[in-house]
């Protein structure tokens, strides 16, 4: 499959917020696989950290969840973040660094949706945790 674009996939968001590049796979309502290349350009470096420049863990917590709103797919229905649970930042991510990040659903409870996400750079976990969306209507 050739790499899908973030909005045609149903991502609300727009830039300055978008923190996915290409959409890989997708499962519709299940599951989706996103890349982002976090160029040494972005404005964030330079303050975090300078001379030791970081992704920031709530942009890769962020990327995560925009990757879980696309695998949750619903015509017509956004979902917003409505928690963070257990997310862990195992290593750090450097400027120039393409990160793979997945969701995949792992429970639908009253319109909530619970997806655990990773984050891989070069093959090497970086970042893991689970995220629930809620229905933005």
């Amino acid at each position: 499959m050739a790499p899908l674009d973030p909005i045609q996939c149903g991502l609300p968001h727009r830039e300055p917020f978008i923190f996915i590049d290409a959409v890989i796979a997708i499962e519709p309502g299940q599951s989706a696989v996103c890349t982002r290349f976090f160029a040494s350009s972005e404005s964030f470096f330079q303050g975090h950290f300078p001379g030791n420049p970081l992704v920031p863990g709530v942009i890769l917590t962020e990327a995560a969840a925009q990757t879980a709103g696309i695998a949750a797919a619903r015509p017509d229905c956004a979902f917003y973040l409505s928690a963070i649970r257990q997310m862990k930042f195992l290593r750090p991510v450097p400027p120039d660094t393409t990160v793979e990040f997945t969701a995949t659903k792992i429970g639908e409870i009253a319109g909530l949706l619970q997806f655990h996400v990773t984050a891989r750079a070069n093959n090497d976990p970086v970042a893991e945790g689970d995220i629930i969306l809620s229905h933005a209507d």
